[in-house]
């Protein structure tokens, strides 16, 4: 798989640029809002949406017979064709300029930024960073930079690792239970075909995981929320997050925060207290 990485060709596709545009409904916000455990209430235009709505809006619909088997579309067109099978959501930053508010028409301008090649315990490891720009009405919303990490197949088991280190403690801490039904209805929402997040059978045997994967931008929404609320509902000017390690289903995990001389240092954690995300924010 390797030998047919052609990095020059790859980042060919580095300034593609695409548009899309879509509406931020009520009922949009009233299912974000129930995943994300907040109040669902009855959202009317002009209230302000969950901070990380814009990850929901204006998704790319392929017909099925353009998806591949792990359930994204084949591998072309906006996004360079990366021939590395495995596709996760490594990390990213978003700039919060101004809340999307229900009955906005968002308008999201994206743009390959760079696509780079490493190696790592996994193998060899592309990153293509994607940056976006979404507007409403009244101007920028939000700036964001994504970096998507594609690897190979590995077959054989990973080395024993370390013991991991004691869990960190933190000031501020929520506790849920890692749902297959929330899985499932973050999936729906932001349209997201992965085959990770939903079938079992998929996740444990084909790619060898022991479970369902809980969405990197669903730990990222969880967070930001929480930052947001811990100071009275105010978004973090800037947030700077990156994966750690897969949660998965069936158990609890927990959203974490410290106070920083110049912000919050934010995580979410599995059941063992170990770090799955992090995440620094600043106002």
């Amino acid at each position: 798989m390797t030998g047919k990485l052609d990095i020059d060709h790859l980042r060919q596709w580095i300034g593609r640029s695409e548009e899309a545009t879509d509406i931020v409904t009520a009922q949009l916000v009233k299912g974000l809002r129930a995943t994300l455990f907040q109040e669902v209430g009855e959202p009317k235009t002009g209230d302000a949406a969950p901070f990380t709505v814009h990850w929901c809006l204006a998704q790319p619909a392929f017909p099925m017979s353009m998806l591949g088997p792990d359930g994204h579309p084949t591998r072309g067109g906006f996004l360079p064709p990366v021939p590395l099978p495995r596709r996760m959501w490594a990390g990213g930053e978003i700039e919060f300029l101004q809340p999307l508010r229900v009955g906005d028409e968002a308008t999201r301008t994206s743009r390959i930024a760079d696509v780079q090649v490493k190696s790592g315990s996994t193998g060899t490891l592309c990153f293509v960073s994607v940056e976006h720009t979404v507007t409403s009405p009244r101007g920028a919303a939000i700036r964001e930079r994504q970096d998507i990490v594609y690897r190979e197949v590995t077959s054989s088991a990973p080395a024993s690792a370390k013991a991991p280190p004691p869990p960190p403690k933190a000031q501020h801490r929520e506790t849920h239970v890692s749902d297959p039904v929330l899985l499932f209805r973050y999936s729906a929402l932001t349209f997201n075909g992965h085959r990770i997040h939903y079938d079992r059978d998929y996740v444990t045997k084909v790619e060898g995981y022991p479970g369902l994967i809980f969405h990197g931008p669903l730990q990222a929404a969880l967070i930001v929320e929480m930052a947001a609320k811990l100071r009275s509902g105010k978004p973090p000017k800037k947030f700077t997050y990156r994966g750690l390690q897969p949660l998965f289903e069936g158990s609890e995990f927990s959203i974490n925060a410290n106070e920083t001389a110049d912000g919050m240092e934010l995580w979410t954690a599995n059941a063992e207290g170990q770090p799955t995300m992090k995440g620094t924010a600043v106002w």
